[in-house]
């Protein structure tokens, strides 16, 4: 290792050195092809054998993430390490901070991994979000008079891809729910939605701070299909949920990429629904579209190097590939690729499972209508119509 160990919180990390990271899925896969990209080692703490981001990294640490002889072993390798997903034990952090730096930090993490503590932090520093009420035990449903229906019971913690989730309409579909599920829940109103919107933001170890275009998105089954940029929104909504993302990121004293998800009501309202401390599914355009991708940022804001240009180079659709796709057999790549400005990125999973994300296509073109235009005739091919 280089002198930059003897003050790992400070000093630029430089090409060469070894950075770490919990977690080895996709989004571990396309940290590490940013890092190698930049000269770097990757190593990856992971407990499947077939991790997409292990497998193609110099060092793959196959064990649990409390495994405390796997975390000192990520610690002997790196400078630096952070995370791919927010669902990694907030005390794992908390051990490995000691040690090395740490972005984002285990504060940021433990806050945006807990849906109940996210929306306390959020009401804590008056930032709208949707109407909801916590139910940890049945004592909790005497509040259920204080909210409107519709609503989701969302589990507060594990929860992604619509999983963990339960629409209500009546108070006793809560009960019932509830009684099923038997974990700390958030019970949330539904919006009248006019559009979701996602700020996905970059932020360094001096403050300095960055977005990447703003992202419309759009849902099928709880997961999300579709993001196209830039985001069809007025200026106004565009400044006031940036406004909104800026505000959490420098509260939390946040380092690294972190993505910021909107609900925009009729009303124009600007409700947070989520944030995720780390690269988003909706960020991904940004690797075709961008100047820099997010994950070249995220490993920018670990090695403490200056933020890249998060301009966008013209406008794009980033399409999700679900394992449903491979059912009826291999997608017709040949298709798809004939193309101009489309790119395919695969995740190198082995199984191709209904609702797991398999990859992602990148659709550009010079103006939003040729870009929906190509979306319809790829998805058409795809069968996704």
């Amino acid at each position: 290792m280089t002198d930059s160990a003897s003050n790992p919180c400070s000093t630029i990390i430089p090409p060469g050195e070894v950075l770490g990271i919990l977690g080895g899925g996709q989004l571990g896969r396309m940290f590490a092809m940013s890092a190698h990209a930049m000269g770097y080692q990757v190593a990856v703490l992971d407990p499947d054998p077939q991790s997409p981001a292990g497998r193609i990294s110099e060092y793959h640490i196959q064990a649990d993430y409390q495994d405390k002889a796997a975390l000192q072993k990520l610690v002997d390798l790196c400078l630096a390490v952070t995370t791919e997903f927010e669902n990694v034990p907030a005390e794992v952090m908390q051990f490995l901070q000691q040690k090395c730096r740490v972005h984002p930090s285990p504060n940021a993490v433990a806050t945006a991994q807990n849906r109940i503590a996210e929306k306390q932090f959020l009401q804590q520093h008056d930032i709208a979000t949707t109407p909801f009420i916590v139910i940890r035990c049945e004592a909790d449903f005497a509040r259920l008079a204080e909210i409107k229906f519709p609503c989701i019971l969302k589990t507060a913690q594990f929860g992604y891809d619509g999983k963990g989730q339960v629409l209500c309409q009546t108070a006793e579909e809560v009960k019932t729910a509830w009684k099923t599920m038997q974990v700390d829940c958030v019970l949330e109103q539904m919006v009248d939605l006019q559009r979701e919107i996602s700020v996905v933001l970059v932020r360094g170890f001096d403050g300095e701070m960055d977005y990447f275009p703003l992202a419309e998105n759009s849902h099928k089954n709880g997961i999300l299909d579709q993001t196209r940029v830039p985001a069809n929104i007025s200026a106004e909504i565009a400044q006031q949920v940036q406004s909104v993302a800026e505000k959490i990121a420098t509260t939390l004293d946040y380092i690294g990429v972190l993505a910021v998800e909107f609900f925009i009501s009729k009303r124009a309202e600007v409700l947070v629904n989520e944030m995720a401390p780390r690269p988003h599914n909706s960020g991904h355009f940004s690797m075709n579209a961008c100047v820099a991708s997010q994950f070249e940022q995220q490993v920018r804001t670990l090695a403490h190097l200056p933020l890249a240009k998060t301009s966008l180079l013209q406008p794009v659709t980033m399409l999700n590939l679900l394992g449903d796709l491979w059912q009826k057999g291999e997608p017709k790549w040949q298709d798809i690729l004939a193309f101009e400005d489309v790119c395919l990125h695969l995740y190198g999973k082995k199984e191709a499972r209904p609702g797991r994300k398999m990859g992602h296509i990148n659709i550009m073109a010079k103006h939003p209508d040729d870009v929906a235009y190509k979306t319809r005739q790829i998805a058409s091919i795809l069968g996704t119509m």
